[in-house]
C-alpha cells in the first residue's frame, strides 16, 4: 500500500520533497518556512521551549483560576495578601538531543509526503526553536542498520549540518528491522547532562521502547514526537489488496471488508491509546504530527501551549 500523493496541487503548508535531484531546494525550502512561520506565529519568542532543570525564577504576578498552585509564591503573597504565583524564566544555555527514528515502516506515506519527511521537519523545527544563546544539538539517527551519532554542538551551520545528514540518511532495505529503542539506550548511556531530549518516530511494533523512554524522562525534560499516516489508522475500502510489513519483508493479500476495516481500526485506536500512555509514563510532552495536516500549525499549538502550562497558566 506504500505509495505517495501524486495531485501536484499541494497546500502551501505541505512539507518540501527531500529526496533525490529536489534534495538541496528542498532544505531550502524548509529552512525558509521554519523561519517565516515559526517567527511569524510565535512572534520571535523561541526562549522557553522549555524551562529548563535549572530555571531562574522569574516575575511574580496574581494568581488567577487554573494557575498551578506548585508556583505559588508564599513571600509575595504574605506580603500582598493577596496570592501570586512565580514564573520561570528558561536557562539560556541548552542542550538538546534528537532521537530520530528513520526505520523502514516510516519510509511510507500516502499524504501529502512520507513520514520520514516529518521526521526530518520536526528535526528543522527543533533546531530552529532551542537555536542561539549558545544552546547546542545533537542527534542519534537509526534506520535499522546502524546507529548514526552527530555529536551536539551550536551554531547555524551545524543546524543545517545536522538537518542535511538526517535527510540523507540512507534507507533501510526491507526486512530489516529498526532499533529505535537501541538509539534511546545510547541516549541514555553514558548519562549527559540535563538538558532536552527529543524523540521522534511512528512507535509502531512492540513497545520495548518505554523503559529506555523512561529513565531518559527522570533526568531530561523530554518530547516525544509521533508521526501518523492516515492508513496507519484506517483501512480504506480498496477492495483486495496486499498488506505489507517493510521491516519483516511479510505480505498478505486481504480483502478490506467493512468488518476488517472496522477490526483494523479498533486495533489501530488501541495501539495509539498504548503509545500515549508510555509517553504519559515517561513523564514526557506528546505532539502528534500527520503526514495529511499542517505540521507547523500543530507545532506551533503545542508550544503555545506547554509555555502556558510553564506560566502558570491554564493550557
Amino acid at each position: 500500500m506504500a505509495g505517495k500523493n501524486q495531485n501536484d496541487e499541494r497546500p502551501s503548508w505541505a512539507p518540501p520533497v527531500l529526496r533525490g535531484d529536489r534534495m538541496a531546494a528542498g532544505l531550502r525550502t524548509l529552512e525558509l518556512e521554519v523561519r517565516r512561520r515559526l517567527d511569524g506565529l510565535l512572534q520571535g519568542n523561541h526562549l522557553g521551549l522549555v524551562p529548563g532543570p535549572g530555571s531562574e525564577p522569574g516575575e511574580a504576578r496574581p494568581y488567577q483560576p487554573g494557575d498551578d498552585v506548585r508556583r505559588m509564591d508564599w513571600a509575595v503573597t504574605a506580603r500582598t495578601t493577596t496570592p501570586h504565583i512565580r514564573e520561570t524564566v528558561a536557562d539560556r544555555e541548552l542542550e538538546t538531543w534528537v532521537v530520530a527514528d528513520l526505520s523502514a515502516s516510516l519510509d511510507f506515506g500516502t499524504a501529502l509526503c512520507e513520514k520520514r519527511d516529518l521526521v526530518v521537519c520536526a528535526t528543522a523545527a527543533v533546531a530552529h526553536l532551542t537555536g542561539g544563546g549558545g544552546n547546542r544539538i545533537g542527534a542519534l539517527i537509526s534506520n535499522g542498520q546502524g546507529i548514526t551519532r552527530i555529536p551536539a554542538r551550536g551554531g547555524l551551520p551545524h543546524a543545517r549540518g545536522l538537518v542535511r545528514k538526517l535527510a540523507e540518511t540512507s534507507r533501510a532495505p526491507e526486512g530489516v528491522r529498526g532499533d529505535f529503542t537501541g538509539a534511546l539506550e545510547k541516549l541514555r548511556r553514558p548519562p549527559r547532562r540535563r538538558g532536552l531530549g527529543v524523540v521522534i518516530s511512528d512507535f509502531l511494533g512492540p513497545a520495548d521502547w518505554e523503559r529506555p523512554l523512561r529513565a531518559l524522562g527522570g533526568r531530561h525534560e523530554l518530547i516525544a514526537v509521533e508521526i501518523v499516516d492516515p492508513r496507519d489508522v484506517d483501512l480504506p475500502e480498496v477492495g483486495t489488496v496486499v498488506l505489507a510489513d517493510p521491516e519483516s519483508g511479510k505480505q498478505r493479500e486481504v480483502h478490506a471488508s467493512a468488518l476488517l476495516r472496522k477490526e483494523f481500526a479498533a486495533a489501530a485506536h488501541e495501539h495509539r491509546q498504548r503509545v500515549a500512555a508510555g509517553i504519559r509514563r515517561a513523564g514526557a510532552a506528546h505532539l502528534v504530527l500527520r503526514t495529511d495536516s499542517d505540521w507547523i500549525a500543530d507545532l506551533v499549538r503545542f508550544v503555545v501551549a506547554r509555555k502556558r502550562r510553564w506560566s502558570g497558566g491554564a493550557a
